[in-house]
């Protein structure tokens, strides 16, 4: 069929580009995995009636993520975070106040964090055999090990983009149609027209790095699982840990397409269908997903005995340009300001872990010294004010943190994966007033 027109949207210097199927209520946004193309997507018809059975449940926002397909090429990072801006840069080209993300495998993590993080945005989350860590662990055991992960890596350094290597990851990925040398063509190409060989490296990397486990309870917005039938397994310990969330089992799948099997396709629309179908628009949350950043100078008292009143007033006017400066680059927002410190609240945590270094190094041409402390977590939001036990952690890693030092929690940590960052473990550390033992690291200068 011919494919619908692609439009872009511009999600800050990047265009990414999108299309609109099908009308009507709600706005459903099919978030892909690893790799998308819009227009080779049209040449593939087990592809198109996925597509198509969305589009019967309301009106599908389908793009392709920065770094991917027709959207721009970019020299940075795809990150979690960075797609989330991209999901949202769609639905404001298009009008859309609220949508149903559609999402899962290693595209888990954006949906998980669009929910939590914008409530009112999101009218409801449908999540695929959901993966909420990359990497094994002895509570999440479904996934890769680490060698596992080395070895995976290795041969997608060496063959992405070879014929060779793409039939193999045909034949693992979709099983069940592999044996047809014109499905195996199709994949081919759109694996190529989807990413090239570099930036398929670095998106796998981010899969391996994934972990918004810590993420799951602030989901608060109605949510499907749609998960394996394996007992147990990642579809289940998802649900469990998103409150309210319905478990509907699909049938058994040979690879990681539901759109190959008959079967599995069907079950998954009629779930598709029935949920949307339930769905009420929600009325905003009064909690939801922020990161917070606590910063405050070293040895403030004694600089400003030193200096006296007046030099120092007129220093620590300078100190909040700058850091109002970092804060608005960053997209962050002014919480409060008590003397030398400063609390601010953030939508993505790579943003917020990007502003604190800046803050940190801008400030050093003024001669002053911060140290700083970030936390991820579920905040009460009441007459634009932020609250919990989110903000105490925050504000209790500052305390913590060594002259010079951006200290962040395990859970920040988590959730950049994939973002270049880098992190140094600073070990765990109990803090004051916080009940369990928290794992902290410093950013990498």
């Amino acid at each position: 069929m011919q494919p619908p027109e692609v439009s872009y949207a511009h999600s800050g210097d990047v265009a990414i580009a999108y299309q609109v199927v099908g009308e009507g209520s709600p706005d459903i946004v099919f978030v892909r995995g690893l790799t998308g193309d819009l227009l080779s997507t049209w040449e593939q018809p087990l592809l198109v009636r996925h597509v198509e059975g969305l589009a019967a449940c309301g009106r599908v926002l389908m793009l392709d993520k920065r770094g991917t397909g027709l959207s721009d090429r970019v020299r940075e990072v795809q990150s979690i975070e960075t797609t989330m801006d991209d999901v949202r840069a769609v639905m404001e080209s298009v009008g859309s106040e609220n949508a149903v993300l559609w999402t899962g495998g290693t595209s888990t993590g954006i949906g998980v964090l669009f929910a939590a993080t914008y409530p009112e945005r999101c009218a409801g989350l449908v999540l695929f055999d959901p993966r909420v860590r990359g990497t094994r662990s002895p509570d999440y055991p479904w996934a890769p090990t680490e060698e596992e992960w080395r070895e995976r890596l290795a041969r997608v350094r060496a063959g992405w983009g070879e014929r060779a290597y793409l039939d193999d990851l045909a034949r693992e990925w979709a099983p069940e149609v592999a044996a047809d040398d014109d499905f195996r063509d199709w994949f081919v190409w759109h694996m190529r027209r989807s990413i090239s060989p570099g930036a398929a490296l670095t998106s796998f990397r981010a899969a391996m790095e994934l972990d918004v486990s810590d993420v799951l309870a602030a989901v608060r917005v109605p949510t499907l699982i749609l998960p394996r039938p394996s007992l147990p397994g990642p579809g289940h310990f998802t649900a469990e840990r998103i409150r309210g969330a319905e478990l509907v089992v699909l049938p058994e799948l040979r690879g990681v397409y539901t759109w190959v099997d008959d079967e599995a396709h069907r079950a998954t629309m009629e779930a598709t269908a029935g949920f949307v179908s339930r769905l009420a628009r929600h009325g905003s949350s009064e909690r939801v997903l922020a990161t917070i950043l606590f910063t405050d100078i070293v040895g403030s008292t004694e600089m400003a005995a030193r200096m006296g009143d007046s030099v120092w007033r007129e220093l620590l006017q300078r100190h909040h340009t700058v850091v109002r400066r970092e804060l608005a680059r960053y997209q962050g927002r002014e919480l409060d300001t008590a003397g030398d410190g400063f609390f601010a609240a953030f939508d993505g945590p790579a943003r917020a872990v990007q502003a604190a270094s800046a803050i940190r190094d801008a400030l050093q041409a003024l001669e002053i010294e911060i140290r700083a402390g970030l936390h991820t977590g579920e905040c009460e939001v009441s007459d634009g004010k932020i609250a919990g036990i989110a903000v105490s952690i925050g504000a209790r890693i500052s305390s913590v943190a060594a002259p010079g030092e951006v200290l962040v929690s395990s859970t920040v940590k988590d959730l950049v994966g994939g973002s270049g960052l880098q992190f140094e473990d600073r070990g765990e550390h109990q803090l004051k007033g916080v009940p369990e033992a928290w794992r902290l690291f410093a950013v990498a200068r």
